[in-house]
């Protein structure tokens, strides 16, 4: 075999090698992508919970008779955010 057929075989199982290492790089990097999807649904799911349980937890105080006046405020202003959402929803409906 001559020199050059050498240098052709080498580069060419070079290329293999890149090619398979490619490969393996996309599917890992497509097995990431679901991951890190999966892992935003979870978080969303868990901001969701803890913006319930917070929700609650003003629900209790403010029937309980506990809260501090800043409390109120930011509970005033949540349900105030609540009506102009359902307002909007409301007039969207209307339309």
């Amino acid at each position: 075999m001559s020199s050059t057929e050498q240098h052709l075989k080498r580069i060419q199982e070079k290329l293999q090698q890149l090619l398979k290492q490619y490969t393996a790089l996309q599917k890992e990097n497509n097995q990431l992508k679901e991951e890190l999807e999966i892992t935003r649904q979870k978080i969303t799911a868990q901001q969701k919970n803890t913006d319930e349980l917070k929700q609650q937890v003003s629900i209790l105080k403010l029937n309980a008779g506990e809260m501090s006046p800043a409390d109120k405020k930011e509970f005033e202003k949540r349900i105030n955010i609540y009506l102009k959402e359902i307002d909007r929803c409301i007039a969207l409906l209307e339309e």
